[in-house]
């Protein structure tokens, strides 16, 4: 199964050194039967791309905690067995990032990491603000809703994972 690892670039030098990313339990996004039953219309490239989305709206959140890492989303795309990943049950109550959550109950091999997924350096002002509007659009606040969907505007850059050492500081 393809799953989606939000992480920053100071996480991103962690999983590097490391060979993995873990420890397990790893928190990611997926497709996910809530997620399919959500975006019935969509083939598994548009449902692929929602459970990347919310991993990335992730990442933002990991930004926020962490004033100090570099304005960029990263995700890490990772092969993982099925047998590995846990996810909650039903749909109800389920916000549109949590219908693609799941848990990856080991650590995810650096050989099974297929890419990153990381912003251009140049979506660093944008990133900057939704990381420091992020509570206000917890809270409902319309205005920081905004910026944080200005964040979403930006596409995230491909790289194979023989490039994510040219990212790391």
């Amino acid at each position: 199964m393809r799953v989606y690892v939000p992480s920053t670039i100071p996480g991103l030098a962690r999983v590097h050194e490391a060979r993995e990313i873990g420890p397990a339990p790893v928190t990611a996004y997926a497709v996910t039967p809530a997620l399919r039953e959500w975006y019935a219309g969509g083939d598994l490239e548009e449902l692929e791309y929602a459970a990347m989305t919310a991993a990335a709206r992730a990442s933002l959140e990991l930004l926020a905690a962490d004033p100090g890492a570099p304005r960029r989303r990263v995700v890490l795309a990772a092969e993982v067995p099925d047998g590995a990943v846990e996810w909650a049950p039903g749909h109800a109550g389920l916000e549109n990032g949590e219908r693609a959550l799941v848990r990856v109950t080991a650590p995810i091999g650096w050989r099974k990491i297929a890419s990153g997924h990381v912003d251009d350096p140049a979506a660093a002002g944008d990133v900057r603000a939704a990381a420091e509007a992020l509570p206000a659009a917890r809270d409902g606040d319309d205005d920081a809703l905004f910026t944080v969907d200005g964040a979403e505007g930006h596409e995230l850059m491909w790289y194979a994972t023989q490039e994510l050492r040219d990212l790391l500081p």
